[in-house]
């Protein structure tokens, strides 16, 4: 296996089963940094699980996932956060209870260890950092509501910031647009473009519309399998692609 060091992420060989069924099959990609990546696939391809793979929510049975050089697959799913890899579920999980402001104050990095969130101080720099990364997702004018206030679209984007606060080098996102407005759409859009600069941005999504508007590259999963990778253009007129979602 080649364990290639120029790429931020290098996904070689991977491969898991469930009851002898294989979710993801010898899969292998790479991404760069800078680079915001879309990965579809029909239901049950392999999204999902290869998001789980990568942050060690999932353990892999053999291959490789390597992060700035380092092997993932060996480390716990808080060793992978810390060593910069972000992740967003599907579904939101802020705390509804809390203020927008203190939501992104628990995700600031030195309150994330027991011992750290006992001896955690409000500082001018955790202030600082809390109103821009507020302002990156465009929700400065709501920072001391609850977060049970805030649309399904802003929860979505609190979320993000909850990520970007700690500075993850790799953000991977699932369905980050699932249930939301248009409009929220076209915000989430641009939020993505802005944060990808100086990080990789990896996001699972089922809107074509969606990852046409924001993806520098397309990765193709079939169950479990890698399929196709390339730009949008290039994937949609993929025969093997066009076979897979039209059934030709």
């Amino acid at each position: 296996m080649s364990k290639d060091r120029s790429y931020l992420l290098s996904v070689e060989s991977l491969t898991v089963s469930f009851d002898g069924f294989k979710a993801v099959d010898d899969l292998s990609f790479y991404i760069d940094s800078d680079e915001l990546r879309a990965i579809i696939g029909p239901n049950g391809a392999g999204k999902t699980t290869v998001l789980d793979l990568i942050s060690g929510r999932t353990k892999a049975q053999s291959g490789s996932v390597l992060f700035r050089g380092e092997e993932l697959t060996k480390l716990r799913e808080h060793e992978i956060v810390r060593r910069g890899v972000g992740r967003k579920f599907q579904t939101p999980s802020v705390y509804e209870t809390l203020t927008v402001f203190e939501n992104l104050e628990m995700s600031y990095p030195h309150g994330r260890s027991a011992l750290g969130a006992w001896f955690f101080k409000r500082t001018a720099a955790v202030i600082e950092k809390v109103h821009e990364v507020a302002e990156v997702i465009d929700l400065q004018d709501r920072l001391f509501d609850t977060a049970d206030l805030l649309s399904h679209g802003q929860k979505q984007w609190l979320e993000i910031g909850m990520l970007l606060i700690q500075a993850p080098q790799l953000m991977m996102l699932d369905e980050p647009v699932a249930g939301m407005s248009a409009p929220e759409r076209e915000k989430t859009a641009e939020l993505l473009k802005r944060i990808c600069k100086g990080r990789a941005v990896v996001v699972v999504e089922h809107d074509m519309d969606f990852v046409r508007s924001i993806a520098h590259r397309v990765t193709v999963l079939h169950q479990g399998k890698w399929l196709a990778e390339g730009s949008m253009d290039k994937i949609q007129s993929d025969p093997k692609v066009i076979e897979v979602y039209l059934g030709h």
